[in-house]
């Protein structure tokens, strides 16, 4: 396995940047910050989460030259794996489903990753989730010698993100009221949330979960946007990972997205969208001259078929999105 680092040194230190067009028609005056996480070589935070569990597993000895890297995801983590395994010249198979996106899948497969297409749910839940990780269960028996990083239970995935806040913190000095997190794996907020904790901060963590998804309660449902919120409650997750929720549907993630682009010029994905119209629905809580920051987690390239297709918001939500 080579021990090679180039362009995974940068992995980290993205820039901050004030908005000052988003919401400035707001009865509120706040100040609003986001942290571009899509700017990490790989495309997202996933960089951080992927590079952290590899990390570890390497200097733990729980791979080596000959292992084979499995793991369930729907893109982003994914293609940070293929990235890192790439340059380690490790094999690396990613079991996807039908909401993985044609680009990430061109991006998995550029990166040198095997696909393994799960095109059924879950028979008893009904879930792709459920489906991918059975494969994946299956995969791991059929080579022997191989590792799964398991983005949903592994402490190393939350490790990684506990970097970026850091990084936001002493941007601020720790003077910072409110951050807001998607939330998935709870690897990125559970990063923050600890941070925050082991601190001492006063900073209040406001997650924001998809509408169907049950993470924070929330009765499951079809959710079209891949990325955002969770079919299972990850092991990631603890009863005070948050201090509140936010609930957003598929619609209000689009329009986020679209909002974000016209007022700020930023091309971001689903997640990002979502936190964009959770922190519009929390505005009149914000109080005056507060300071708010959120991630902007990946790349809206990746969503040219769906979220920024005007056919596929057409097709699925029977309205039209102006940009």
């Amino acid at each position: 396995m080579r021990n090679y680092h180039g362009l995974l040194e940068a992995i980290g230190n993205t820039p901050i940047i004030s908005l000052d067009n988003l919401f400035s028609d707001s009865i509120n005056k706040f100040y609003l910050y986001a942290k571009l996480e899509y700017l990490n070589p790989g495309g997202s935070a996933k960089d951080r989460s992927g590079y952290s569990m590899m990390l570890h597993a390497r200097d733990e000895g729980l791979i080596n030259e000959d292992t084979v890297i499995i793991e369930s995801s729907s893109g982003n983590l994914g293609i940070a794996l293929a990235q890192i395994c790439m340059l380690w010249n490790l094999k690396f198979i990613c079991v996807i489903d039908p909401k993985t996106t044609l680009q990430n899948i061109q991006l998995l497969k550029l990166y040198g990753a095997q696909i393994e297409y799960v095109s059924e749910p879950d028979k008893e839940t009904g879930e792709f989730l459920q489906a991918r990780i059975n494969r994946v269960n299956e995969l791991l028996k059929e080579y022997g010698n191989s590792y799964r990083p398991n983005q949903y239970a592994n402490l190393y995935n939350p490790e990684g993100h506990k970097k970026a806040a850091k990084e936001i913190f002493d941007y601020f000095k720790n003077d910072l009221d409110y951050i807001f997190c998607a939330v998935s794996t709870c690897g990125t907020i559970r990063g923050y949330s600890e941070y925050i904790k082991n601190n001492g901060l006063a900073t209040k963590v406001i997650a924001v979960d998809a509408v169907g998804s049950v993470i924070f309660g929330d009765e499951r449902k079809k959710r079209l946007i891949p990325g955002h919120g969770a079919a299972i409650v990850p092991q990631l997750y603890n009863d005070g990972i948050a201090d509140e929720c936010i609930h957003v549907s598929d619609i209000e993630c689009l329009e986020g997205c679209r909002k974000l682009l016209k007022q700020e010029g930023i091309f971001a994905g689903g997640s990002t969208g979502a936190v964009v119209s959770a922190i519009e629905k929390y505005i009149p809580r914000i109080e005056s001259s507060a300071k708010c920051a959120f991630i902007v987690h990946d790349r809206g390239e990746r969503y040219l078929n769906n979220i920024y297709s005007d056919a596929w918001v057409k097709e699925h939500f029977n309205m039209e999105v102006e940009l």
